[in-house]
């Protein structure tokens, strides 16, 4: 059974200070996702003209906006934890985020401990 305590460890303690200039990051994620996503969709005249000429153009283009829908979908997660109050959470371990990695990543969803373990099993 995985143990549901959360640890409160000063080095991962949120202020709502912290909170607020996270929440304010990821909606400027979440718009650049959203323009870029935009930007590929509607592609430029000189940008038909390389698709034409290239066809791995296109998966380079295909590419960009599966991965730019994948991190505006995490970004959302991560607003969408913060209203819910799970927010900083791994949901692996049960324990805090650390406040830098959430700086860093502030749609992070593990530990950095976890990540490393995840991404280690693929």
């Amino acid at each position: 059974m995985v143990n549901q305590q959360i640890i409160d460890d000063p080095d991962t303690r949120l202020t709502p200070e912290d909170l607020a200039a996270l929440r304010e990051n990821l909606h400027e994620q979440r718009l650049f996702r959203q323009e870029q996503l935009q930007q590929i969709a509607a592609p430029s005249r000189l940008d038909d003209l390389v698709l034409r000429q290239a066809a791995s153009q296109v998966e380079v283009r295909v590419k960009l906006a599966a991965s730019a829908r994948m991190v505006l979908a995490d970004v959302e997660a991560a607003l969408g934890r913060m209203d819910d109050g799970t927010y900083g959470t791994c949901h692996l371990c049960r324990r805090r985020i650390a406040r830098e990695r959430l700086e860093i990543v502030p749609q992070a969803r593990y530990c950095a401990r976890c990540q490393q373990v995840r991404e280690a099993g693929q």
